[in-house]
């Protein structure tokens, strides 16, 4: 099964803000690609 993943989730993982995982789901300019 797939398993569903929270924004806070992936912004933990990542290391970034649940902000900056919105911004990058939502196409917002501004995202440096690091």
């Amino acid at each position: 099964m797939i398993k569903s993943s929270s924004m806070g989730e992936i912004a933990r993982i990542a290391g970034v803000s649940i902000s900056t995982v919105s911004r990058v789901l939502n196409e917002k300019p501004g995202i440096s690609p690091e």
